[in-house]
């Protein structure tokens, strides 16, 4: 009897070590699996008069994305003990022949991410791709859908709705420009609660953007700017075309010329010049002194 009991423990045990082997296995995917960034399409059923498009497959390599048809937004949150209820739409650049995903999209949603803002990277429709179907509308649509989205989803999120921006780099700013400077207000006479949400970004940051969408003056309620560029840059024109239209509309700006650093500098990480590594320093200071890092204060200049 003492002999099969011993038996039966051992046999126990060992079943123990077992699974707790399989757990030891299976734990750390499951962690990844959770860490995996959300990625919700723009619209369930594909881009309106675009739906038999929406299934698709991108296509991805290094760093670029491209062949965009079911426009998107991958989400990035903050870790909750830092989370202030901020939140902004990341637009990479590309062109609009491709999207920059990793450096001007992933890459600044996790340092958003480490200022405790929520950070969502925006794959839009490009018209400037070989064989394109898209105009340049298709991306402002995306742009405009992106905010509604994200602003319908705010409890969700846990974001305040009225502390929503937008960033882009590039094309990425051109589609800024283009959601911001235009038609914002939610649309009414819809069943689509997500269309009824305000458009409209309450702060935003572009980044050596291109000139599209940038309008003869701008309207009384754009949102309050931080700009960056390299003189360097063929893009220059552009910022400093965009910063005397804040002038003139008396709506707060703030602009960065960098001596040099060329185009596409993303997050400076790769630069050899001190200026274009510590930019992003410069826009930190710029969302804390206009309090988008601080829930309990409006920011300034929104209206």
């Amino acid at each position: 009897m003492g002999v099969h009991l011993y038996s039966s423990v051992v046999k126990l045990n060992r079943m123990k070590m077992n699974l707790l082997l399989i757990a030891a296995v299976l734990l750390p995917a499951t962690l990844i699996a959770a860490d995996e960034p959300q990625t919700i399409p723009l619209w369930p059923n594909g881009a309106p008069g675009f739906e038999s498009r929406k299934d698709i497959p991108e296509q991805a390599a290094n760093y670029w994305v491209k062949n965009i048809n079911n426009p998107s937004l991958t989400v990035f949150l903050p870790p909750k003990e830092k989370a202030n209820g901020a939140a902004v739409v990341i637009c990479p650049g590309g062109g609009f022949r491709e999207l920059v995903f990793g450096a001007e999209g992933v890459e600044p949603a996790k340092y958003f991410n480490q200022l405790g803002i929520a950070a969502l990277v925006l794959k839009y429709r490009l018209f400037r791709e070989t064989n394109s179907v898209y105009t340049i509308e298709n991306p402002h649509e995306d742009g405009l859908r992106a905010m509604r989205l994200v602003r319908s989803r705010a409890s969700e999120w846990g974001l305040d709705p009225h502390r929503i921006g937008m960033i882009g780099f590039s094309a990425g700013g051109e589609v800024v420009s283009l959601t911001s400077f235009g038609q914002t207000d939610g649309r009414t006479g819809t069943p689509d609660p997500i269309e009824q949400a305000s458009a409209r970004p309450d702060f935003i940051a572009e980044i050596y953007p291109g000139g599209a969408g940038l309008p003869d003056a701008l309207p009384s309620n754009a949102p309050p700017a931080f700009l960056a560029v390299a003189d360097d840059d063929s893009h220059t024109d552009t910022v400093l075309k965009l910063f005397e239209l804040y002038r003139a509309a008396k709506v707060p700006v703030e602009v960065h010329v960098f001596t040099k650093g060329g185009h596409g500098f993303n997050l400076g990480q790769r630069s050899k010049l001190a200026t274009i590594k510590n930019w992003p320093q410069r826009l930190t200071d710029w969302l804390g002194d206009n309090n988008i890092l601080n829930p309990a204060m409006p920011i300034k200049g929104a209206r």
